[in-house]
């Protein structure tokens, strides 16, 4: 059936109320056969992730969108159609890979900058079609053997992260370490996002950390 699903509240959402936390989604949708699930990085992206489903004909497409207001990027007058399962390189990086999506995607840059200070040379991708991946792009980061950190606003069990272990596996690279940063195995509160973030150890501050351990981690293995 060709169905466009719209996904709101994707991620936390803070004054809303834990019952209304969208953190399942994910991995009761990926396991579906012919499923596309996707999530822009901003508004822009988003406005053509919507015609790309409106144009997508082959089965059931869903699209993640969170609480609250865009980021105030410049909109493209023209749409265009993203090639399904296709990821984007935000960042070039040599010395290790960060996957993630969505409201996300700012903390990584923000990692990835501050690691750059350090000497540690990030690639952020955003991976915007959570299913099915990009595994040719996948592929290429984990045949250059960089440790991995994978980042989502959603539930660890059955997520993104698991899925990227998963295809690790099937394409043959067990050997490459992947880190996943997520929500844990507990229901989550009320509060504000950021207080919430900093609870379950997903601030930029975290990711740093994890990037810096991933990178030592590599160092010893060279």
């Amino acid at each position: 059936m060709n169905v466009f699903i719209g996904i709101d509240r994707a991620g936390l959402v803070g004054a809303d109320g834990e019952t209304h936390q969208g953190v399942f989604d994910i991995a009761f949708l990926r396991h579906l056969p012919n499923m596309v699930l996707m999530m822009p990085k901003d508004e822009n992206e988003g406005q053509h992730m919507v015609y790309t489903a409106i144009k997508y004909d082959e089965g059931p497409i869903a699209m993640r969108y969170p609480r609250g207001n865009g980021l105030g990027v410049p909109m493209d007058e023209e749409l265009k159609e993203i090639p399904i399962g296709t990821w984007e390189v935000l960042r070039e990086g040599e010395d290790a890979a960060i996957l993630t999506f969505g409201t996300t995607i700012p903390m990584a840059m923000e990692a990835a900058e501050i690691l750059a200070k350090q000497g540690v040379s990030v690639k952020v991708v955003n991976t915007r079609f959570i299913k099915p991946l990009d595994e040719e792009m996948l592929a290429g980061i984990m045949k250059d053997n960089m440790p991995i950190l994978t980042i989502e606003e959603a539930v660890l069990q059955g997520g993104f992260g698991s899925f990227v272990l998963e295809t690790s596996h099937d394409l043959g690279y067990q050997h490459v370490e992947i880190d996943r940063m997520g929500i844990p195995d507990q229901f989550i509160e009320h509060g504000s996002v950021d207080k919430l973030l900093e609870e379950i150890g997903m601030t930029t501050e975290d990711v740093v950390l994890r990037m810096q351990k991933l990178a030592r981690q590599k160092q010893k293995r060279a």
